[in-house]
Order: structure tokens, then sequence, then C-alpha cells
């Protein structure tokens, strides 16, 4: 049985493995004396290592687009439409997502990292668009 729900578990995991990868990252700065631990209080005066800053920004981008996924879903089920077409621009999101994140926290090609982004924006306005078009006609 397909279920709309898996590939938002999936989503979850990565944003949890970037969550918990960002504190280990963090955490081993200020114990190589790359970070003042004081500047996490208010974020002000922040420096910290490329890679750290990556990933912060990473994370931060994993809790802004993906809540409209998240949205849709829930109203795609309430709705009754999550159905095939759904279900797979819902996984194709995730993908998208994965590939994005494989990119900016690896290599950090930026034009691919924007080209990946922008796909998976397409993808989550046309998952929007077959929800709304079902609930519309359905």
């Amino acid at each position: 049985m397909m279920n709309i729900f898996y590939p938002a578990f999936a989503l979850f995991a990565l944003t949890m493995f970037v969550q918990f990868r960002l504190a280990a990252l963090r955490f081993v700065a200020i114990k190589a004396g790359d970070v003042d631990p004081r500047s996490y209080r208010t974020y002000e005066n922040l420096k910290e290592p490329e890679k750290v800053r990556i990933y912060s920004r990473h994370l931060l981008n994993l809790y802004e687009a993906p809540i409209l996924y998240y949205a849709i879903i829930i109203i795609a089920y309430v709705s009754n439409q999550a159905g095939t077409l759904p279900i797979a621009l819902s996984w194709l999101y995730v993908i998208g997502r994965f590939a994005h994140s494989y990119v900016h926290l690896g290599s950090n090609r930026v034009i691919l990292r924007l080209r990946l982004f922008a796909a998976s924006l397409v993808v989550l306005i046309v998952l929007w668009a077959v929800v709304l078009t079902g609930m519309l006609i359905g």
C-alpha cells in the first residue's frame, strides 16, 4: 500500500541527520577552540568554521520550503487526494531535497545546488496544483 506520509518520514530523517550533524560539528568546533561557546547565547558576533556555517544554513533551509510540503501532504490526505500522482510527486520532491542536501553539504557547487533547489520547488508547486485541482473537480 502506498502512503503519502512515507516520503515525509524520509524528509524528517534527513532534517534530523543534518540537525545532529550540525550539533556534532559545533561541539567539535568549540572543543577545538574555533568557536567561543558564549557566542551561542545570542548568536551575535558568531564566527563559525565554514563547514559549520554551511550545515547551519542548510538546516535553516530544511525548515523553510519543506513546511509547505508537509502542509500539502496533510491537505492531500484529509481531502482524499493522496492518490498515485500526489504520492509520486511527493517522492520526487523528497528525492530532490536529498539531492540538494548531498550537493550543498558535499561539493557545494552553487549552480547545481540552485538547479536542484529550483527543480524541487517546481515539483512542490505542481504537487499543490494537483491536489487543488483534485479538490476542485473531485
